[in-house]
């Protein structure tokens, strides 16, 4: 059920984000402004290729995850790929070129700004594959059993609701599809000055959750195999965000399937 509260933060999110889109910069850790490392450094930290970096639209990295899903989520040629809270795009240019003309690969961002800088990008670069659509990740415009795999990079700490965005990841897939998922857990109780706060919240700490929540709510939407892998050599990462966030959140690798 949707709260009052929720669409509050929702909002929060959204206007922060549209700020990130409209000036190229990072949000992560809680402040929006110009990025502290290069492109091809930060992205080397996050488990991205210089390849990666340079193959993809200008712009389309915006230096917001905190991962690379696509490491993990073997992705193959003719595959449909549902990318979560999809910014710039930099996942989806990803994905396509992995899935190929065969596949296709779909983005849903909730901040307009982000959308059309995506679209843009997609068609300026010839991209007829790629396709980005204005929606909420606890309420997506997906069609039910379409999608083969789910990939997001550090969105979903974002969303009030989380046990939602798990229902509808699993209601999307098809039997046998899987998630592929890079994102903020907490690995000890967030304190309130933090998670009380709304610049730690937009900047993907103050909302994150402990691993075992997070296994609990795709078990109950239905998911098998689930393996959430915190990553310590995160911590870096995490510490030039800056405010002591390091000792209370990691990036993790969170996997699971739907069963056939």
């Amino acid at each position: 059920m949707n709260r009052p509260e929720d669409d509050v933060l929702r909002d929060k999110v959204r206007s922060r984000y549209a700020e990130v889109a409209r000036q190229g910069s990072s949000c992560c850790g809680g402040g929006c402004g110009p990025r502290k490392s290069d492109t091809l450094e930060y992205g080397a930290k996050l488990g991205y290729s210089p390849g990666d970096m340079t193959g993809v639209p200008e712009g389309a990295d915006m230096g917001l995850g905190c991962g690379n899903p696509q490491a993990i989520a073997d992705l193959k040629v003719g595959e449909i790929v549902l990318d979560l809270g999809s910014g710039g795009g930099l996942d989806c240019f990803l994905a396509v070129q992995k899935v190929g003309h065969e596949g296709r690969v779909i983005g849903v961002d909730m901040t307009p700004d982000m959308v059309s800088k995506a679209r843009r990008a997609a068609r300026e670069s010839g991209y007829d594959n790629v396709e980005f659509r204005l929606g909420e990740i606890e309420h997506l415009p997906v069609a039910d059993s379409w999608v083969d795999v789910i990939i997001s990079n550090c969105v979903i700490n974002l969303s009030p609701d989380k046990a939602a965005v798990f229902h509808e990841a699993f209601r999307v897939l098809r039997p046998g599809g899987r998630i592929a998922i890079s994102d903020v857990v907490a690995i000890r109780p967030i304190p309130e000055r933090i998670s009380g706060d709304e610049a730690a919240y937009c900047g993907c700490v103050g909302g994150a959750v402990r691993v075992t929540d997070i296994e609990r709510m795709l078990r109950e939407a239905g998911f098998s195999r689930v393996q959430v892998e915190v990553r310590e050599d995160s911590v870096e990462i995490v510490r030039g965000w800056g405010h002591g966030y390091d000792e209370y959140v990691r990036s993790a690798i969170i996997t699971a399937v739907k069963p056939s």
